[in-house]
Parts: structure tokens; C-alpha cells; sequence
């Protein structure tokens, strides 16, 4: 079975093209060093909830949507293996944390083991 990098972010909408181009170079390198599929999506039906939600999650401010990514493996090994290539990939070696197109601080991510997959 598979296993799943999992990612949800804000991003601020003036910087939503900056972001879309730094997830195509990041999920083509992905890719590359083996990773099976790689989604990107920016909100279209979030909306805060009561206790809980994507909003809340990332703590959303105005002007900034929900972003919802993950990244699929053959296995949590091959995963650690692609994660590890990907880091050390020097088309990546150059990212200012500062500088990226989102805060940092307010990603939340995971790696996860299916238990239903069709």
C-alpha cells in the first residue's frame, strides 16, 4: 500500500502565482526522484467552522486561502528515500524560508498510511 505526505497552508492571494510556480518546480523534482503523484489545490468550498476547519487550522487571515497538497509514495521507506534526494537537490539548495511565498509557521503537515484506497 501506499503511504502520504500531507500538507495544508495559507497562502496570501496576491502571492498565489509565486506559490503556483514554486510547486511546479518542487513537485517536477518530486516527481524525478520518485515520489508516484504530487496535488497541489487552493480552496473553493472552505468555510470556518465552529470548533474546527481548514481556516482555523492555518489560522487564515484576509486576503488568504486555504492551500490542501499531498504527495503519494510507494511505501513510508521509498518516501524517506525521495524526501532525502529532494532536500539535498540543489535546484532546491537556494530557498530563503524568508522569502517564500507563505508562512512557514502556519503549515501543518504529516506523513499518513492509507486504510481505505481504491
Amino acid at each position: 500500500m501506499s503511504y502520504v505526505d500531507g500538507f495544508v497552508l495559507a497562502v496570501p492571494k496576491k502571492n498565489l502565482a509565486a506559490y503556483r510556480a514554486l510547486a511546479r518546480k518542487a513537485g517536477k523534482i518530486w516527481m524525478e526522484h520518485g515520489a508516484q503523484a504530487y496535488m497541489e489545490t487552493v480552496e473553493d468550498d472552505v468555510t470556518p467552522g465552529k470548533t474546527t476547519s481548514f481556516p482555523q487550522a492555518v489560522k487564515l487571515k484576509p486576503g488568504e486561502v486555504v492551500v490542501f497538497s499531498w504527495i503519494v509514495y510507494k511505501t513510508r521507506a521509498q518516501r524517506d528515500k525521495v524526501n532525502k534526494l529532494v532536500i539535498n537537490d540543489p535546484r532546491l539548495a537556494n530557498m530563503d524560508p524568508k522569502k517564500m511565498p507563505f508562512d512557514l509557521k502556519r503549515m501543518i503537515y504529516g506523513g499518513f498510511k492509507p486504510i481505505v484506497s481504491f
